[in-house]
């Protein structure tokens, strides 16, 4: 059993940045693709990024803002967000994919990220 514990969200202004933190358990993270994903009030869950040794994938509208990362050592993936927009206020939420694919079925409990405009 995997367990997936973010941190880092919070209140700030448009312009700014944040990063966020991944924290897992269990031994055979590196194995796992990780990703970050996001859900705004009345709407769906949204894809943000993944990451896997194949490399790294983006939503569209954070390519060249969001940057994820991992280190496999500390059992940790992160999301480096900078110029925050108002758009991307959200609840974000830290996945696992435990085949190494992109079905995933690891889930946190999910960080507040508001931007003020």
């Amino acid at each position: 059993q995997v367990q997936l514990v973010e941190s880092g969200g919070g209140l700030v202004q448009a312009g700014d940045s944040l990063r966020l933190s991944c924290a897992a358990s269990g031994r055979t993270f590196s194995t796992y693709t990780m990703g970050w994903f996001r859900q705004a009030p009345g709407k769906e869950r949204e894809f943000v990024a993944t990451i896997r040794s194949g490399g790294t994938l983006y939503k569209d509208s954070v390519k060249g803002r969001f940057t994820i990362s991992r280190d496999n050592a500390k059992n940790a993936v992160y999301l480096q967000m900078n110029n925050l927009k108002p758009e991307d206020t959200a609840v974000y939420y830290c996945a696992g994919a435990s085949k190494g694919d992109y079905d995933f079925d690891y889930w946190g409990q999910g960080t507040q990220v508001t931007v003020s405009s």
